[in-house]
């Protein structure tokens, strides 16, 4: 049984954020969410979580945690989400969980090598790589080093586009991520007192690994 809890889960990282509020304590938490238009200003996400405090019944300043999608993602929208996290964290005091959006586009993968894909624009793309559930690594990677590390591994993505421009290694396609989806890594983070710093707490913008910054040297050519 879950220990009895207020979350928060805030996502904006895609093309439409969410928001959720959890109630644990019975067999299988009590949620609310509601999706956020476009890349919400702070303003209508702080709006939002209003209305949807109403709707759970109880208050913000109720709340035990925090737990926000950090990226990588949308510019905008991450820091739109990061930003009113730490802001509600700051006010109330609250303990903050980051989680990476890979992580939550891999959470019900099952067992197994599984790497999520996700656009990064010119024609590169942030790769999370787990194993078991377990996360490998993360890093901003070009499709070369993308292809080397799908191997034996099963892809998945939650954007059309990438699918598309992976066409040959034959992604799977699943429902984007929210922020609903969140709560069983957040869960877990909790029950083994994994919090992040709040004061340090930032976007999730992935850098290309040490090894590919070694190879493009060694072609005479350095990433931007």
């Amino acid at each position: 049984m879950n220990l009895p809890m207020k979350i928060l889960l805030i996502d904006t990282c895609g093309d439409m954020g969410s928001v959720a509020l959890a109630e644990t304590g019975e067999d299988a938490p009590k949620i609310v969410s509601t999706t956020l238009p476009g890349r919400s200003t702070s303003e209508r996400l702080v709006a939002t979580l209003r209305e949807l405090a109403g709707t759970a019944d109880f208050a913000l300043t109720e709340l035990d945690t925090v737990v926000v999608v950090n990226g990588p993602g949308s510019f905008t929208g991450v820091r739109v989400g990061v930003s009113a996290a730490k802001g509600l964290c700051e006010a109330l005091g609250l303990p903050v969980v980051a989680i990476s959006r890979l992580a939550v586009l891999t959470e019900g993968c099952g067992l197994g090598r599984v790497v999520a894909a996700l656009d990064a624009g010119r024609g590169e793309f942030y790769c999370g790589v787990y194993q078991d559930g377990s996360c490998l690594h993360e890093a901003l990677v070009t499709r070369m080093i993308l292809e080397e590390q799908v191997e034996g591994a099963r892809l998945v993505t939650c954007e059309p586009l990438v699918a598309v421009a992976l066409a040959e290694l034959a992604p799977e396609v699943l429902d984007a991520p929210t922020a609903e989806a969140a709560l069983p890594i957040a869960l877990r983070r909790i029950a083994a007192s994994e919090f992040d710093d709040v004061g340090a707490l930032d976007a999730n913008y992935l850098r290309r690994t040490d090894a590919e910054i070694f190879v493009n040297q060694q072609r005479g050519r350095t990433p931007a």
